[in-house]
């Protein structure tokens, strides 16, 4: 029997609902969860349990039939909420409190989510690495900068967790701590009360620790029916095999579980075939980190006027170096050459319905100054498709290491069944 805070939310719910779990029950084993390996782990910038546990009894006393029955979350604190700090990983903003909550977080509350804390972000989202320690090894990163939503899912602290991701913000994390992290198409969630990043690439996103997690959040937020998209038959499944320009970044252990993937989803009866991108995408790089660079220093405009001192080196000799460097000509110019990437990837889609791709070049590194390569998110992400990790692998160090999925745009609920036939064939 599993402690409840190891249950999938689905799971839970379930439990809930047949009487054989209370809200409060739930919410006190993840506060236990919390107790044990939060001195290890520092997924959290701020927790309030007593507030959680106070909600998950009102809630069981209540006659209110929610769809998410008291489940406890966790959201990146760079996301606002009304009755706990946002600090955007700064300390220009230590204390800081507004009086409303985020849209993703107001309608998760009003689902019947109840909050448990503000998970540790690198600043602004961006690096340096934070306080927050990989689960599976402390020695290591969990990757970032939604480290500590990834980490608190991962250490059974919460069965889901909101991030966001602007370059390999969820999806390498997620891998590195072997949870499923989805990086929806651009647009699709709300991002009103969530810190801009760049706003060109910005998205919300959801750590869980199941599929059916993350596509009963992703209803919850969408406002839809959360009825499971049927699963594909894996004859018609057509996976495109996704190297990258950056296949001799990833290391060799990583390169052979892709390749053995590929293999095994072909024998298990999908229509596997080798995808190279075109000729135009070498250029996508440098248009990529002209947009992001350019869009990063004007949302940072007041902190870098006002406040530059209290800006770590990290942060400035990164993005914000980019943006300062770059044009507006420059910038207009290299959205036109992303634009024409994205028009390119919509003609690779006509012919598979979901690419296999590496979701980080290896296991977590050692250490805390970094949070990994983001080599093979940033790409995706930019494109504004829907991207997957999933937990199937094990690296050379048997940390996991999950491979990433990339959708259509806009064709999520296809990616995400996918996802479900792909994971049945290599977990």
């Amino acid at each position: 029997m599993k402690d409840p805070c190891d249950l999938t939310a689905v799971e839970a719910i379930s439990r809930i609902v047949q009487g054989k779990l209370t809200r409060a029950a739930l919410v006190a084993s993840c506060a236990e969860r919390i107790k044990t390996r939060e001195p290890q782990v520092q997924a959290w910038q701020y927790l309030d349990i007593e507030a959680a546990l106070e909600r998950a009894r009102a809630r069981d006393k209540s006659a209110r039939n929610d769809v998410l029955q008291g489940i406890p979350f966790g959201v990146k604190d760079i996301i606002e909420t009304a009755d706990m700090p946002t600090e955007y990983g700064s300390r220009i903003y230590r204390g800081n409190r507004t009086t409303w909550d985020a849209a993703c977080v107001a309608i998760t509350r009003d689902a019947g989510g109840i909050l448990l804390g503000k998970a540790v972000t690198t600043e602004f989202a961006h690096r340096p690495g934070g306080k927050t320690h990989n689960p599976w090894d402390p020695a290591r990163t969990p990757g970032g900068s939604s480290s500590g939503s990834a980490a608190a899912v991962a250490a059974g602290m919460v069965p889901v967790a909101y991030g966001t991701q602007t370059g390999g913000s969820t999806i390498r994390p997620a891998a590195f701590c072997g949870v499923v992290g989805y990086k929806p198409t651009f647009g699709d969630f709300p991002l009103f009360g969530v810190r801009e990043h760049a706003r060109s690439f910005d998205t919300l996103s959801v750590i869980a620790r199941s599929l059916d997690d993350v596509e009963l959040f992703r209803a919850v937020l969408l406002k839809e029916r959360p009825d499971p998209a049927p699963t594909p038959d894996g004859a018609a499944l057509r996976i495109g095999f996704c190297r990258t320009p950056y296949w001799d970044q990833a290391e060799e252990s990583t390169q052979r579980m892709l390749e053995d993937a590929a293999a095994n989803l072909a024998a298990g009866g999908a229509k596997v075939s080798e995808v190279e991108l075109p000729p135009i995408f070498p250029r996508f790089a440098d248009a990529a980190r002209n947009v992001g660079g350019f869009e990063f220093v004007q949302q940072l405009a007041f902190e870098l006027t006002c406040h530059r001192d209290q800006l770590s080196e990290a942060l400035l000799a990164g993005r914000v170096k980019d943006g300062l460097a770059c044009s507006f000509q420059q910038y207009a110019e290299s959205r036109i050459v992303m634009d024409e990437c994205r028009r390119r990837m919509a003609e690779i889609f006509e012919r598979h319905d979901v690419l296999l791709t590496p979701a980080a070049p290896g296991e977590a590194p050692e250490g805390h100054e970094s949070t990994g390569n983001a080599i093979f998110n940033c790409l995706w992400t930019e494109l504004h498709l829907p991207a997957l990790t999933i937990p199937t692998f094990k690296g050379p160090h048997r940390l996991p290491i999950g491979p990433q999925l990339i959708g259509k745009w806009s064709d999520d609920r296809r990616l995400i069944a996918a996802a479900k036939w792909i994971a049945a064939r290599l977990i």
